[in-house]
């Protein structure tokens, strides 16, 4: 459940966000799309983004906008981290073949759609969504009075103290399916997130990354290699909360073989890392997602300027 802020009220932190059609359609229009098809409600506002972020051959990113678009996702995420890695569903994720989560419909969500994805009965090509991430701004945690998600396992209190005035940004729930975990996805993820970066001018990115697995003895090397050469500030690390800690220094620094370090660490956390990210103090082993999780940190001044300039610093790389 969402994580209620210290002094807000259990009702500010369940209210659910209004539905509401952005843009005027005839009133019979309206009235069908409500009765008929409540999956097309428009539920989120693009805040002056353009609909379409960036678009490569028939891949395309955008931020879900629909009822119908954040259910996609979840579908998508259920594929990945249900079906394909063997996370454990509850009764209602089961039952719907979706991975929901009561963030959901506070978060931005960016997606990356193969526009001829999947021919159906008639011939036609229909779109399909191959790729998401999940993002929580803190001006929007804080509007509804909620913890980030990240605090369910990390004690953000010297975090969110170091960084007081700071736009933050949470990312999450990132996947790809797997016919399309290329270059070209991955970067037209990462530059539907950059888009929304710098329109609005985040300072600080962080939040969990995963290791598949959940014996932390078997994560051994990579574990010691992000906390020997990637911990950043050590007096302001963020830690992991009181019974769910996990040592990372599980070998003396001299015993990481850097390159055999690096083969064994995720895409994402490869990714993080040739940014310039740092971090946090501890693991912590996710049961329902048959995961190690470890917390990131990435300041966008701090981003090697040779991953801006490939992006662009406006964002113009993959522009639609």
């Amino acid at each position: 459940m969402l994580r209620p802020r210290s002094g807000a009220s259990a009702e500010s932190a369940s209210s659910p966000r209004g539905w509401r059609v952005l843009a005027p359609v005839p009133l019979l229009s309206r009235q069908l799309v409500t009765r008929f098809n409540p999956t097309e409600r428009v539920v989120r506002d693009t805040g002056g983004l353009p609909e379409i972020l960036g678009r490569i051959g028939d891949l395309e990113v955008r931020l879900a906008r629909t009822t119908k678009d954040i259910r996609r996702c979840q579908r998508l995420r259920f594929k990945v981290f249900y079906n394909e890695m063997g996370a454990r569903a509850d009764a209602r994720g089961f039952i719907s073949r979706r991975d929901i989560d009561p963030y959901d419909r506070l978060c931005d969500h960016v997606m990356v759609i193969d526009r001829k994805g999947k021919i159906n009965r008639f011939g036609k090509a229909k779109p399909k969504v191959i790729g998401t991430y999940r993002l929580l701004r803190s001006d929007v945690a804080a509007a509804h009075g909620v913890d980030f998600y990240t605090a369910g396992e990390y004690d953000l209190t010297r975090f969110l103290d170091a960084n007081r005035g700071l736009r933050l940004l949470e990312l999450g729930r990132s996947c790809v399916l797997e016919p399309y975990r290329g270059k070209r996805t991955v970067e037209l993820l990462w530059h539907g997130v950059w888009s929304y970066i710098l329109h609005h001018r985040i300072d600080v990115m962080f939040g969990c990354a995963s290791f598949e697995g959940v014996e932390p003895e078997k994560l051994a090397l990579p574990l010691a290699f992000l906390e020997h050469h990637a911990a950043g500030n050590r007096d302001a690390r963020v830690r992991a909360l009181p019974g769910l800690h996990v040592r990372m220094d599980r070998l003396p620094q001299e015993a990481v073989d850097l390159r055999a370090a690096m083969k064994t660490l995720p895409p994402l956390i490869k990714g993080y890392l040739r940014l310039g990210a740092t971090f946090g103090d501890g693991a912590v082993v996710d049961h329902q997602f048959g995961t190690t999780d470890v917390f990131v940190t990435l300041r966008v001044a701090d981003i090697d300027p040779r991953y801006i300039e490939h992006y662009g610093a406006d964002a113009s790389r993959y522009a639609a």
